[in-house]
């Protein structure tokens, strides 16, 4: 992983909707951008906003729509 800016800073709205298999799948939404995603574990949610944070705007956030 590359040196981040220790002031960069991201909002994140995380909908839980389901606890199975014993982690979470949901939705998070990047306020910021605007944009949402689904997660399927608690690790992959992670990853998404690591991701997010990372590279400013995720690949895997621009395959989604925008949030009305």
């Amino acid at each position: 992983m590359g040196k981040r800016d220790a002031t960069k800073k991201g909002t994140f709205i995380v909908k839980v909707e389901y606890c199975q298999h014993d982690t979470w799948q949901g939705q998070v939404v990047w306020a910021e951008e605007n944009r949402s995603v689904r997660f399927r574990s608690a690790l992959e949610l992670l990853k998404l906003m690591d991701e997010a944070m990372a590279s400013g705007q995720a690949i895997t956030f621009e395959r989604e729509h925008s949030v009305s």
